[in-house]
């Protein structure tokens, strides 16, 4: 028999319950437990219907993914130690009732609490019913669970953004949990939509306000329940486990990557003095598994609620401007199929002039784009992305423009209190051999190969694309200019000089 790391002796016999195990974090976790646990007994997840299908259809899908691959191959046997039980954070009891949910509170020994609407642009009354209710209801779950050890509840690093420097504690706000519950309850959407703006201050979205009262609303069950929360910064794709490179959406830099990468992001609103607050899936996830081992090993209970804010070291972390500077490089050793148009975006903090370069580089040549699929009788479709790209970047500007300093000692322990078989095991190592650059190089093979679904033997042909692309924009940036200046000139009559 294998001797187990003390990480994995205290998983052992034990029982995992996820929320959010559909997400991309929550896919993560879930692979890394069942691979890298294999002692546990079993992990409950609950999950609903979608498009039609029922949650076992939708988890024999997500087993079929690449990232489940080495448990597929290695330990097979793992996938039949998940239960799935349908469920939905905005029911009461997390849709949960009779066996199964006798079967979670009399089993359940670690919670980790993943759910979440991630959408910075929702509405105030989406993002609490989720983010708020959906923590509460998990809460009033796990009271009843009777060998509860841990509930983590993930947060964000960002739900604190009007302090400067960000501390591993829960920061007090003028408005109560409770009460903004009870007013998402009795108040109309229309009504509650008026008030919003005035709501939020200081926070710049539903997203980041709503998470900062969920840990508030946590950190007052800190007495009499077993809570810790965790705050990973900006998620991007895997550095190692369980595959170099995977993400699954389009949230954060991935997003960016891609949208850049394609042509179809023009310009965008980027402090280049500002660090990059990224962090490696796989790192977070390690982190948080080793959070509850962390927590139920120590004689005494801390004071107060353990908040571990899951950042990049600090010497890892680059300028934004390097981090453009790399993906420029990168993009043309690994560009995107059929591209839009040659990736080079403005990178400004100029307002005036971001807005001027979306406007002739966004909105016109999608207007243009869908005139002439119209004409052609085709379904127009570049407005609607517009949208989506206008939105996104919009609600992106208050972390592309602001800074902010993390400190993340708690973090950072996690890691040095390991002994070494559990430092093979876990990852979260700062001081690796690889480089940023190749990180990224591999981040940018990842959104290819997992998101856009291209194939690597593709790359040729997309090379080769690209430098048609950028001799067309050398040839019609240089029309454009020659154009300006020649009626510039005959406007003022310079040209009459010749």
């Amino acid at each position: 028999m294998v001797d187990l790391s003390p990480v994995q002796e205290f998983y052992k016999d034990k029982t995992v319950f996820i929320t959010g195990a559909s997400g991309f974090m929550g896919k993560v976790l879930l692979e890394k437990l069942l691979y890298s646990c294999h002692s546990l007994k079993e992990v409950i997840i609950i999950c609903r219907p979608k498009r039609g299908k029922a949650p076992e259809s939708r988890l024999e899908e997500m087993f079929k993914l690449p990232i489940f691959q080495r448990i597929r191959d290695e330990r097979p046997e793992m996938l039949k130690k998940v239960t799935i039980y349908q469920g939905d954070v905005t029911y009461d009891l997390l849709g949960l009732s009779g066996d199964s949910l006798k079967h979670v509170v009399d089993n359940t020994n670690i919670v980790f609490h993943m759910a979440a609407t991630l959408k910075l642009e929702g509405n105030l009354r989406d993002a609490i019913d989720m983010n708020l209710l959906g923590t509460q209801r998990a809460l009033n779950v796990a009271k009843q669970m009777k060998q509860l050890e841990a509930f983590v509840h993930l947060s964000t690093a960002f739900c604190n953004c009007d302090q400067e420097v960000m501390y591993e504690k829960v920061y007090e706000f003028p408005h109560k949990p409770e009460d903004l519950m009870r007013l998402a309850e009795w108040m109309d959407v229309k009504t509650l939509d008026a008030i919003t703006p005035d709501l939020l201050k200081p926070h710049p979205n539903t997203y980041t306000y709503s998470k900062r009262l969920a840990e508030i609303l946590v950190r007052d069950h800190y007495e009499t329940m077993p809570v810790i929360i965790a705050r990973p910064s900006i998620v991007s794709p895997a550095a190692y486990e369980p595959l170099g490179g995977w993400v699954d959406n389009l949230n954060g830099p991935t997003g960016l990557m891609i949208g850049c990468g394609k042509g179809v992001i023009r310009s965008v609103l980027v402090n280049q003095e500002n660090k990059a607050e990224v962090i490696p899936v796989d790192y977070a996830i390690s982190g948080l598994i080793v959070i509850p081992y962390e927590f139920n090993k120590q004689a005494k209970r801390p004071v107060n609620v353990p908040v571990y804010n899951i950042t990049n070291a600090d010497h890892r972390k680059m300028t934004m401007g390097t981090v453009v500077e790399m993906s420029k490089r990168i993009n043309k050793q690994v560009p995107f199929n059929a591209g839009l148009w040659y990736p080079d975006p403005c990178v400004t903090t100029n307002k005036f002039y971001h807005n001027f370069n979306v406007m002739m580089f966004h909105w016109l040549p999608a207007y243009l784009l869908d005139f002439l699929l119209l004409i052609l009788g085709q379904k127009r479709f570049m407005l609607r992305v517009q949208e989506k790209i206008s939105t996104g970047l919009g609600v992106l500007q208050f972390f592309t423009l602001n800074a902010w300093t993390f400190r993340s000692d708690n973090f950072a322990s996690l890691w040095t209190n390991l002994n070494e078989q559990d430092k093979e095991i876990f990852n979260m190592n700062m001081n690796v051999k690889e480089s940023e650059e190749e990180y990224m190089f591999v981040g940018a093979l990842g959104a290819r190969r997992y998101i856009l679904k291209e194939k690597d033997e593709d790359l040729d042909k997309a090379r080769f694309h690209m430098k048609i692309q950028k001799a067309v924009d050398i040839v019609c940036k240089t029309l454009i200019v020659g154009f300006f200046f020649y009626y510039l000139m005959k406007w003022t009559g310079v040209l009459a000089l010749f």
